[in-house]
């Protein structure tokens, strides 16, 4: 095992302990000797690691900002870079954005010996779709209703041009080759909907947040689909 490996292993190791950790119990799931980890775990303390603890007691990483090269397989590397090009690639201007620069951050703190998977992968996203429908409300508007749990009022129309008024509970944003919707609870279907970006005229805060936490209404809606193969992600029979 390499130096930097068996650094980067430590790190790991030690990210999955949530108690202190004799350097004998390190140093045999490491096959180091004890004066060896001393050493790792005084280097890696050197380069910002925040490693709390001392020899006899025991160690432990505790939270902090430091991040160290990043242990990844090429599979692992590759699949980071399909998703981020995909979403590039689907996702709106924030989203796209954001992917570019994730995948910058990926790049700068990988280990030398596997940037070549990062910069020649093997696996591509394939062409881009044709777009998407213009949008009346930014994405964005959605993005912060859903983070803040703000109910939204819409005024909607569906595939045959009917319009309705709505109060929703936005839970999630769907991504698709054809249009974008808007995951949630309709107030006036007292049921889950999904809702075509393309086909909100406006949308509004209420000033008021939803009841309950988003991850279980989610969690709710999930399991809806699943129960519902053919009625997936159908916006218009609302």
């Amino acid at each position: 095992m390499s130096r930097t490996t068996r650094l980067l292993t430590l790190l790991q190791v030690l990210r999955g302990k949530r108690c202190p950790v004799t350097a004998a119990t390190l140093a045999t799931e490491l096959k180091v000797s004890e004066r060896t980890l001393y050493r790792d775990i005084a280097e890696l303390s050197a380069l910002g690691a925040p490693i709390q603890g001392e020899a006899g007691i025991g160690y432990v990483l505790r939270s902090g900002l430091f991040l160290p090269p990043l242990m990844f397989t090429a599979d692992e590397i590759e699949a980071i870079v399909l998703g981020l090009r995909y979403v590039d690639q689907r996702g709106d201007e924030v989203l796209g954005k954001a992917a570019a620069d994730a995948l910058a951050k990926v790049a700068a703190v990988l280990a030398p010996e596997v940037r070549d998977a990062l910069r020649n992968p093997t696996v591509l996203p394939g062409p881009p779709g044709y777009g998407y429908p213009q949008n009346a409300v930014e994405l964005n508007v959605y993005r912060q209703a859903i983070r803040a749990q703000a109910k939204l009022h819409i005024d909607y129309a569906d595939v045959n041009k009917t319009p309705s008024q709505r109060l929703i509970w936005p839970l999630a944003l769907g991504f698709f080759n054809e249009a974008r919707v808007v995951v949630a609870w309709c107030e006036l279907r007292g049921a889950y909907r999904t809702f075509r970006t393309d086909r909100i005229a406006s949308a509004t805060e209420q000033g008021e947040r939803y009841p309950g936490r988003r991850s279980d209404l989610l969690r709710a809606w999930f399991k809806l689909m699943e129960l519902d193969e053919a009625g997936r992600f159908t916006p218009d029979k609302n």
